[in-house]
């Protein structure tokens, strides 16, 4: 190259620098931007909500076509036996008082193993799929052609805290959102009248973990879960004593209007406008709460169904009652709704929740009638009135329980290397059984699964893709997943 072609293309000059530096910075700019907000054409990158804060739960489009537009979740609290319900091993029935093969020093949860031990409760086929489900779960077991079960779950932890924790947040510490908070805030609500997310406690309390499994974490505190039952109304609720209908109303509409002048003088102050429509939201609840709570409008029959009459089991007379409340919920559009069956009390066990350990045939002989006609009466109540075509049911518990009874017990111990959970609804083939333990029913052998991927395939029916649903927070794009879990593909249609 000679001197007069360099001459007139040169490499470069200051003015062309400076221009090329400004562009590179505004570009990187620009990226780190659109990177923020989920817009950059990378498939794996973020997608994020665009919340209006005035409006936090108006609905929201999925990243995808979703199958499922809602979630029910009942939540068996105290690590409901897979063994003893869904989860049928002959091997057991017949190596039944014999020790368990590679077991002799085994040390679980509270201590050394004694032999293996069958169910107390025979297993029959069920539907015209003939699935194996216990005579302790009946009814629930006669709905079988409905569900898609899965039986190779795993957890991480065989303590029940951080385990409720796990199922419900993805990890097994305190302070994460819970799985409805993550779909509330990706996906708003159908009805703007009522909470986005309602977590219905047992009648006898909460869980172990308490108000962690329905938390936000670190997501914006609007999406937390809202709780009450059928026995308890929304808390601070009622009018104050003394004023008249009329009155209260006339102080909301008053209220509205100095708060509306208000936020025209910050119209960019997101915080207060959120704080407003929270305020907002309550004043609607005290019209919409008590009529999706007025049990009363329900007909005998449906009362019946449900065995919300037993006054001879009164738990389970409470605990239908909460299922009615979780249909109407979902039948009033209300995104996420979480029912929990069980409780954590101290004191010892016995009728709390399913933590088996010392006398399981009795404390499930409580517990089961509890559970089974109330949940089959709200999903087949969910099927006649078309609401499954919309609703993704979700059974599940934080762990599993041992195929041996305990050194000196006669309970199962706590077993997170394998247990079942199952779905029905929107979004998952039925009848149809994925994965498998092993021939005792302690390990997951086959299609084994994680509750990442358990979290993820629930995302995906409503239409969002775990890896990119993130928020960020310290310095990390958190996921309901953390850095794990894949979509089981084979349960959906």
């Amino acid at each position: 190259m000679n001197y007069d072609t360099l001459h007139n293309h040169p490499l470069t000059s200051r003015r062309r620098l400076l221009v090329d530096t400004a562009r590179g910075l505004g570009g990187i700019a620009l990226a780190s931007l659109l990177h923020e907000q989920g817009l950059l054409a990378d498939e794996k990158s973020p997608l994020r909500p665009q919340i209006d804060p005035s409006q936090p739960f108006a609905a929201r489009d999925a990243h995808v076509p979703a199958k499922a537009k809602n979630v029910l979740m009942i939540f068996c609290s105290g690590a409901c036996s897979q063994i003893d319900t869904f989860d049928y091993k002959p091997e057991l029935i017949k190596r039944h008082g014999e020790p368990m093969p590679g077991a002799d020093k085994l040390i679980t949860f509270q201590g050394g193993q004694g032999n293996l031990t069958k169910s107390p409760w025979k297993f029959k086929p069920r539907g015209e799929c003939g699935k194996m489900v216990s005579d302790l779960v009946p009814m629930l077991g006669d709905l079988a052609d409905d569900m898609c079960f899965i039986h190779s779950l795993t957890g991480k932890t065989n303590t029940h805290g951080p385990g409720e924790n796990f199922m419900s947040t993805g990890f097994t510490l305190d302070g994460f959102p819970s799985m409805g908070a993550w779909t509330t805030w990706a996906l708003g609500t159908e009805n703007q009248n009522l909470p986005a997310y309602v977590a219905i406690p047992d009648p006898r309390g909460t869980p172990q973990s308490s108000v962690n499994n329905w938390g936000p974490g670190f997501l914006p505190a609007a999406f937390q879960g809202t709780d009450f039952n059928a026995s308890q109304p929304l808390r601070n609720l009622d009018r104050p004593a003394g004023i008249d209908a009329k009155t209260d109303e006339a102080t909301r509409d008053f209220l509205q209007q100095l708060n509306r002048k208000h936020l025209e003088q910050f119209p960019g102050d997101s915080e207060l406008s959120a704080r407003i429509s929270s305020y907002e939201l309550a004043a609607k609840m005290q019209l919409s709460v008590p009529e999706v709570g007025d049990l009363s409008t329900e007909s005998a029959a449906t009362i019946k169904m449900y065995g919300a009459d037993d006054v001879e089991n009164t738990l389970k007379a409470s605990y239908a009652k909460n299922c009615i409340l979780a249909r109407r919920l979902v039948e009033k559009g209300v995104r996420f709704v979480q029912v929990f069956n069980g409780a954590y009390q101290t004191g010892g066990e016995g009728v709390s929740n399913w933590d088996g350990h010392k006398s399981l045939e009795v404390q499930y002989a409580k517990h089961g009638p509890v559970l089974d006609q109330p949940t089959a009466a709200l999903l087949k109540d969910l099927k006649q009135r078309g609401l499954l075509k919309d609703t993704l049911v979700v059974w599940c518990t934080e762990f599993g329980r041992m195929p041996t009874f305990q050194a000196g017990a006669s309970g199962r111990d706590h077993n997170p290397a394998g247990f079942t959970a199952w779905m029905a609804g929107a979004g998952v083939k039925a009848p149809f059984t994925y994965g498998a333990t092993d021939e005792f029913g302690y390990k997951a052998v086959e299609n084994v699964a994680t509750v990442y991927d358990f979290h993820a395939t629930i995302l995906r029916i409503l239409g969002l893709d775990h890896e990119r649903l993130t928020y960020y927070h310290n310095g990390i794009d958190r996921r309901l997943t953390d850095v794990h879990g894949h979509v089981i593909e084979d349960v959906l249609v």
